[in-house]
């Protein structure tokens, strides 16, 4: 059994702490005291679980990015060690710190792009989470990785799964990635219905507990293109060698496709605790006593393709894919805008799949942006899609 002295434990740096991501993150730092503690702690608007966080765990700092709280969470933790910050560009300035060993980048949406490139240029290990940074800027991140010493392991049940299956395998014998999804709420619901759902409907997922924006995006299946274009970037792959099935019981969590017929598969329950845990602890494993599947209770599993004609955003993400560029950046921004509006009851489900389409006909192409252009072109891109809805 590994064994760490109190002086060797990872320090980690929980990006998102009081989402959903970050919450389980925290569940398995409790759950292994001795070879983790939390260093840094960072939530936007969640005060009162941010306080009760760093009470429990103590770490050096935290940040609460939202300005107008942060005298709340200031007075709360007066008294204490822990120093309390506020703003998005102290993240960037922490994260690098030396004695941060792991970030965890559980932060929702293009948020989490500034502070991923800051802990890849201090060189930290980081367990990803927060998809949209491949998405929006996979080339520059994939060089950045390059001329650094950092290491970042996927935390996304899909991901780890393409991760597990690939350890000890060349990726020239590779054929094909098969990236499974549960299909959502909506799978079985005819596609004229689509336009009278509300957001209470989308936001039932019928496997996974999410926070509400990745669970819009599963309604969609913008998660699922999403997490074909990570995988791009994660594997050297491309889109065209990326296969989206639907897999409604969410027990396999992808598959790897060899040059010579065969398929791996990685299976768990649906649990994001199996990913997270599996990402803090490599090189290795950690133990657990944790519930296991047990592979009686699911007989029946079943695969079928996804409709994308029910499901436009599949491909409007391949076609980003393929587009490369700034083109991603774009569909992501709008999508944002676009996910909010539609739980601020602003607009309807169907409304989104046209914000984005539209969004993505109007805006600049840019083949080679820089880190600059990215943050150009997400600020134009949500204020194109504002003036839509």
């Amino acid at each position: 059994m590994l064994t760490i002295s109190v002086e060797q434990r990872r320090k980690i740096a929980v990006l998102g702490s009081t989402g959903s991501i970050g919450r389980q993150t925290l569940d398995i730092v409790a759950e292994y005291p001795h070879l983790f503690e939390v260093d840094l702690l960072v939530a936007n608007r969640s005060a009162d679980l941010l306080i009760e966080q760093a009470m429990r765990f103590k770490p050096r700092n935290v940040v609460i990015a939202s300005g107008d709280l942060y005298d709340k969470v200031a007075q709360a933790l007066d008294g204490t060690s822990i120093a309390v910050h506020t703003g998005d560009s102290v993240v960037s300035e922490l994260v690098a710190q030396p004695e941060v060993d792991t970030v965890v980048t559980a932060m929702v949406g293009y948020s989490g792009l500034a502070s991923t490139i800051a802990a890849i240029k201090a060189g930290k290990k980081i367990a990803l989470a927060n998809k949209e940074t491949l998405v929006v800027a996979g080339e520059l991140i994939n060089e950045l990785l390059k001329n650094s010493d950092s290491v970042l392991y996927p935390v996304d049940s899909e991901h780890g799964a393409f991760y597990q299956c690939l350890v000890g395998e060349d990726m020239n014998n590779v054929s094909k990635l098969i990236l499974t999804a549960s299909g959502g709420p909506f799978r079985t619901m005819p596609r004229e219905q689509l336009a009278t759902v509300t957001k209470d409907d989308a936001l039932r997922h019928p496997n996974w507990a999410m926070g509400a924006k990745i669970t819009i995006d599963s309604a969609t299946m913008m998660n699922k293109g999403f997490e074909m274009i990570e995988a791009k970037w994660l594997y050297g792959i491309s889109q065209d060698n990326i296969e989206i099935v639907v897999h409604p019981q969410s027990i396999v969590h992808s598959m790897v496709e060899f040059v010579d017929g065969s398929v791996k598969a990685q299976l768990g329950l649906p649990d994001m605790h199996l990913p997270i845990r599996y990402a803090l602890g490599l090189p290795g494993r950690l133990a657990t006593d944790e519930r296991r599947m047990t592979v009686a209770d699911y007989a029946s599993l079943t695969f079928e393709q996804p409709d994308f004609e029910k499901f436009p955003l599949l491909g409007t993400a391949y076609e980003a894919a393929r587009r490369g560029g700034n083109v991603p950046c774009v569909m992501n921004a709008a999508n944002e805008i676009a996910v909010a509006a539609f739980l601020a009851d602003k607009i309807g489900f169907n409304d989104i799949y046209n914000t984005i389409e539209k969004t993505m006909a109007w805006a600049p192409f840019i083949a080679s942006p820089t880190h600059d252009d990215y943050i150009a072109t997400n600020a134009e891109a949500r204020r194109y899609a504002e003036n839509l809805i």
